[in-house]
């Protein structure tokens, strides 16, 4: 076997492997023995076919089955020949030759990577505590999320919630199919166009409106975008948001069995600290991944990147499935996901040489403490900690994420680190952004 590899850009590779003749027909000698004893031949008996016969009928199809063993047999022994390390699967042409068998395999090759400079990392750490506002912020919020709508007969204010009928046109074309019957609309969310709330405020129960807007240049639907269009809406109802107390009842129904409002206060500020926690974990690791990011400068195969893109499109593609949209709807172009896919790949790369050569294994400790953490905010935990312990996939991602982890704190050991002081909203709505 020879083997010789061309070069073809920084990360791209053409090998070409050229397997002798004579391989070729002690290889086919023996497949068209073994045939001829199992061929039926109209006026030959059973295992008496002439080679030269079998050969004439069927030596086509045997050198083209040999062609493709012969890839499986040499490719990666001419990987290892050569000392490469190919990302993703090779594009194998197989070459016409008369003399012998030669094939090129096309492949991009996984970059060299320097890790100087690894210890000089400029690293900001955040720094927050959860105070006594923060937690009262938070129990607003709790109360907002268990808000009724009380019916009221007067204009309809800012907050209300609003029970509408309504038509759209634009250039004479009515695009709501007709009648929009019983719509909730609440004032000041800005969910809808800008300044339709704004033309229900004021408004009573069983009164009428007509006003003009125009839709966004950027609105979804590119027929409404940019264009003006006229509302007719009828009032149905007008509902004011009512807000329980913090009662013993509002408490209990939050877990808290002794009903006190002390017990459930350090409930949430708990709460609080686990979440806090985790976002400045999180918070440092993004600075520190952005550090090593603008520090190692690599290229990254096409191959993995592509694998990447893919990943980060799955999520929509599975949601527009469910919603029953068709996929060339969804308009997602390959460039919007690059730019973030190139960012996970390269770190994804420089993560994994930092661990092999500073030989970082995996704390079991760790893992089993991350996986209980997860647990804490289910109701049987437990339940959960076996869940993951029962599947290999499953406790391999954590294994992968607490190693990933690991790394982190590897570098974070011997980067340049300044505390930065940060407010708990400013943590948390951050990471709340980054989630959604």
């Amino acid at each position: 076997m020879q083997v010789s590899v061309e070069k073809t850009s920084e990360l791209s590779r053409k090998m070409t492997v050229s397997v002798p003749e004579a391989v070729v027909q002690e290889k086919m000698a023996e497949r068209l023995k073994s045939l001829a004893r199992e061929v039926k031949i109209d006026g030959f008996r059973p295992g008496k076919v002439p080679q030269q016969v079998v050969k004439k009928m069927f030596g086509d199809r045997v050198r083209g089955e040999i062609a493709s063993d012969l890839i499986k047999e040499t490719y990666y022994d001419a990987l290892e020949g050569q000392d490469l390390k190919p990302a993703g699967h090779p594009h194998i042409e197989p070459l016409d030759e008369t003399d012998g068998f030669k094939y090129t395999a096309v492949f991009e090759v996984y970059p060299e990577i320097s890790l100087d400079g690894v210890d000089q990392l400029e690293v900001k750490r955040p720094i927050a505590t959860v105070s006594d506002s923060d937690v009262d912020s938070m129990i607003d919020k709790l109360r907002d999320q268990k808000q009724t709508w009380h019916l009221v007969d007067r204009p309809v204010q800012d907050q209300d919630n609003v029970t509408i009928c309504f038509t759209g046109t634009t250039e004479g074309e009515n695009f709501t199919d007709g009648k929009v019957e019983d719509f909730q609309v609440v004032c000041g969310l800005k969910k809808m166009i800008p300044g339709f709330e704004d033309n229900l405020v004021g408004l009573e129960a069983g009164t009428s409106k007509t006003f003009q807007l125009s839709f966004p240049e950027d609105y979804g639907n590119e027929k409404l975008a940019g264009k003006a269009a006229e509302f007719i809406v009828d009032v149905v109802k007008v509902e004011e948001p009512l807000l329980p107390e913090i009662d013993e009842e509002f408490v209990k129904a939050y877990g808290i069995d002794d009903g006190s409002i002390e017990s459930f206060r350090s409930d949430v500020r708990n709460n609080m600290e686990r979440e806090l926690e985790q976002a400045l974990r999180s918070k440092l690791k993004g600075s520190v991944m952005d550090a090593l990011y603008e520090k190692i400068q690599l290229a990254v195969p096409n191959t993995l990147v592509d694998v990447e893109v893919e990943n980060l499109m799955k999520p929509y593609i599975e949601t527009a499935k469910r919603q029953k949209m068709k996929l060339d709807d969804l308009k997602l172009p390959r460039d919007i996901f690059e730019g973030q896919a190139k960012r996970r790949v390269a770190l994804g790369l420089i993560l994994g040489e930092i661990i092999q050569k500073n030989a970082i294994q995996i704390n079991a400790d760790k893992v089993r403490s991350t996986i209980e953490d997860i647990a804490k905010s289910y109701e049987s935990p437990e339940d959960v900690v076996n869940w993951y312990y029962s599947d290999e996939s499953r406790l391999n991602d954590v294994q992968q994420m607490v190693l990933e982890d690991q790394a982190v704190e590897w570098l974070v050991a011997q980067a340049k680190v300044s505390d930065e002081t940060v407010e708990f909203s400013d943590v948390m709505d951050k990471q709340q952004q980054q989630v959604s």
